[in-house]
């Protein structure tokens, strides 16, 4: 599997934790990995570290949301928006084997994929204000 699927498996996996509970998702984890028939041993042991460094990441990812996001707070953001800038942030800030602009563009294009018209700009607007900071 290439990076960018991926990155769409991680995505869903995250998506599932604005439903369930997080005593739930390791059995979620494990029925999703049971319909993935395409993923080899280590796609899916690639998938289930990144989801749960993402998850481990959260509060911290969801702070500098809050920061960045001008007029939007976590709360109110559209829940796929609101995954897949948890899961560019975490690229962006502890990721180092992706680089941030690779980061930001597969972010635009999950949006495109699963988010409404409006997301791609939105998510490309907030990931550029945190990558900024990251120069700084």
């Amino acid at each position: 599997m290439v990076r960018t699927e991926l990155r769409e498996h991680i995505f869903k996996m995250l998506f599932q934790i604005e439903f369930n509970e997080a005593e739930e998702m390791p059995e979620h984890l494990k029925y999703y990995f049971e319909t993935l028939e395409d993923a080899a041993d280590k796609d899916k042991e690639y998938i289930q570290k990144k989801y749960e460094a993402v998850v481990a990441h959260v509060p911290e990812i969801d702070g500098i949301l809050n920061e960045n996001a001008k007029g939007w707070k976590t709360a109110r953001m559209n829940k796929v928006d609101l995954t897949i800038l948890r899961l560019a942030v975490y690229e962006i800030k502890w990721d180092e084997e992706i680089p941030v602009g690779v980061a930001i563009n597969e972010a635009v294009e999950l949006a495109k994929k699963f988010s409404g018209d409006d997301s791609p700009a939105f998510v490309n607007g907030v990931l550029g204000r945190i990558a900024q900071g990251q120069k700084a």
